[in-house]
């Protein structure tokens, strides 16, 4: 049994350690509750715009074209050129531009209603939109 639990190896308590040390052991996330709330809150909003979007898109038969212009809404920096999209898709460059604009139009709108299912007021989009934008940015 003392070979299992590392016999004739030196114990350190754990109360010793010095602060440096402990480092490892703190949470890496030093956010409030209610941060970590409005962050989930912001990003199943997203979500939930992208699946209205992509239903559209699957709708009108276009997936593909979908899948890979959505790929082009991230700041990854592996996502494909929209050179690299026109090729994969059959399309000019200039008509993937095209459509990226269309698709980003179309998800500012489908945000904008997302975020009106949550206001009591049609005035307050605007002012919900900035912080939607504030918290992801935090």
């Amino acid at each position: 049994m003392a070979i299992k639990r590392g016999e004739g190896q030196r114990l350190i308590p754990l109360d010793q350690l010095h602060q440096g040390e402990r480092g490892g052991f703190e949470p890496a996330d030093t956010s409030t509750a209610e941060q970590i709330y409005e962050r989930r809150w912001a990003l199943a909003l997203l979500d939930q715009v992208l699946v209205r979007l992509g239903d559209e898109y699957r709708g009108a038969g276009n997936v593909v074209l979908f899948e890979r212009l959505r790929a082009l809404l991230t700041d990854e920096p592996h996502r494909p050129s929209q050179r690299q999209v026109a090729d994969e898709v059959g399309m000019s460059e200039n008509a993937v531009k095209q459509a990226f604009r269309r698709l980003r139009q179309r998800y500012q709108q489908l945000l904008r209603e997302e975020i009106a299912h949550t206001v009591m007021a049609p005035g307050d989009i605007e002012d919900e939109l900035c912080h939607l934008i504030a918290v992801l940015r935090a």
